[in-house]
């Protein structure tokens, strides 16, 4: 339920910050930071400026055990301790930033966010990416089974995949065109070099907060429980090296690549006001199996967030034109909730732990204009886009960047956001 940290009229001290479109105090996401020469540090965004809470739990500012997790090197220690020491540190943080009577102990350990570097928040032992998108899921079918594009299971199970943690990075990392074996129709025989169909993903990333012991599954009406918080995730994708290394094993070089992720952990005690009922399903589409059902999930397990993805080319940032916006969409168009996916992955007794990374897969609308891939935009490369210097784009071409960004909003709400992730194309090394 919504507390005194959500409160929309809530002011905060920091120059800026209450009129700041992502980081308004009723935020308070959760990052690691450096500053200057500096060691990895916990922090919090709050406006255009960062909140060093390892600072500030050696100057008495956070009492007992939320000092001590702020001491760590990231933020898998505060995920493994669950929501209530969240919302603990969430009230503290609130307190400290809203109350001019703390500003004078606070204000020194206040840096601006752009003279920082940010790292990953957490080591992410794990990674799984799922395809809850219904409507990139049928564009996506449309293109190679135009009868039947969502194959029989999808309705019933959360489908999903175990991707590479280790080429996960924060927002500014190059992506670096991947070479792999490629084959178009008309050619007898595949070859390898760089990818011709270089593709971003518009998704969504969820952090898992306690885990769970290897056997024992997170039943539905606890899923919640296990999520710490969310940030935006692009799953860079090379979409010629996926048709021909697909079969029958799912997706291998074409994604492992690179990960790239916004820094900032948006909590989920952030996004409480921002809970909204799970879309009702289509006449004639089955009910959820029982350990996937939930009421409770059901009235406000989907989230109210929109998402958008921009596109600027090198010929653009030269000639000073602002990136492009490819698509809006909402994150209500995933066909299955959070809580969900954490109760089927771990429904076999897979042991999830804190600091694991979930990806939504990529979440696209009904309605052009809402496609979260230039695969879908494009309609598999027959449709381009034109760009404002007159440039054409079925799929990424070196120099290109992709910006993924995302806000919550609601009437009676202050508005939010997850920030954003971007990351330039650069040519793929010699094969």
């Amino acid at each position: 339920m919504s507390d005194a940290t959500h409160d929309p009229a809530l002011a905060c001290w920091v120059e800026g910050a209450d009129a700041h479109p992502d980081f308004p105090v009723q935020n308070l996401p959760l990052g690691v930071f450096s500053h200057g020469e500096g060691d990895p540090r916990i922090g919090c965004a709050i406006g255009d400026f960062i909140l060093d809470l390892t600072g500030a739990s050696g100057e008495g500012l956070l009492p007992g055990e939320l000092a001590r997790l702020c001491r760590a090197a990231n933020l898998n220690p505060l995920f493994a301790a669950g929501a209530p020491l969240r919302r603990a540190l969430r009230a503290r943080l609130s307190e400290l930033l809203s109350n001019t009577g703390h500003r004078h102990a606070a204000e020194p350990l206040l840096h601006k966010a752009s003279d920082c570097t940010m790292h990953l928040p957490a080591h992410i032992g794990d990674y799984t990416d799922f395809y809850v998108g219904i409507h990139h899921a049928t564009n996506i079918g449309k293109q190679f089974r135009p009868d039947n594009p969502l194959l029989p299971n999808y309705k019933y199970v959360p489908i999903g995949y175990h991707g590479r943690a280790s080429s996960i990075r924060v927002s500014g990392e190059p992506v670096v065109r991947p070479n792999g074996q490629r084959k178009e129709p008309n050619e007898d025989a595949p070859s390898f070099g760089p990818s011709r169909r270089l593709d971003y993903e518009l998704e969504m990333g969820m952090w898992i907060g306690p885990g769970n012991r290897l056997g024992e599954p997170i039943r539905i009406g606890e899923a919640h429980e296990h999520i710490a918080g969310f940030c935006l995730l692009n799953d860079w994708s090379a979409r010629d090296l996926q048709a021909w290394e697909y079969q029958p094993l799912g997706p291998f070089l074409a994604k492992n690549f690179l990960s790239s992720i916004s820094p900032w952990v948006v909590t989920a005690e952030a996004l409480v006001p921002f809970s909204v009922p799970q879309p009702a399903r289509a006449k004639g589409d089955p009910a959820p199996l029982p350990y996937l059902a939930d009421e409770e999930d059901g009235r406000r397990g989907a989230l109210g967030i929109t998402l958008e993805a921009y596109i600027q080319s090198a010929k653009m940032r030269e000639a000073g034109l602002d990136p492009l916006r490819l698509s809006a969409g909402s994150a209500t168009n995933m066909y299955w909730t959070p809580a969900q996916m954490v109760a089927h992955h771990s429904s076999n007794g897979c042991n999830l732990q804190p600091g694991d990374l979930l990806g939504t897969g990529t979440i696209s609308g009904p309605e052009p204009g809402s496609f979260g891939s230039l695969m879908e935009i494009s309609a598999g490369g027959k449709t381009p886009t034109k760009l404002p210097t007159g440039e054409m784009r079925s799929f990424l071409e070196d120099g290109d960047t992709v910006t993924l960004t995302a806000r919550a909003e609601r009437e009676g709400c202050r508005t939010i956001g997850l920030g954003s992730v971007s990351g330039t194309v650069r040519p793929a090394p010699a094969p």
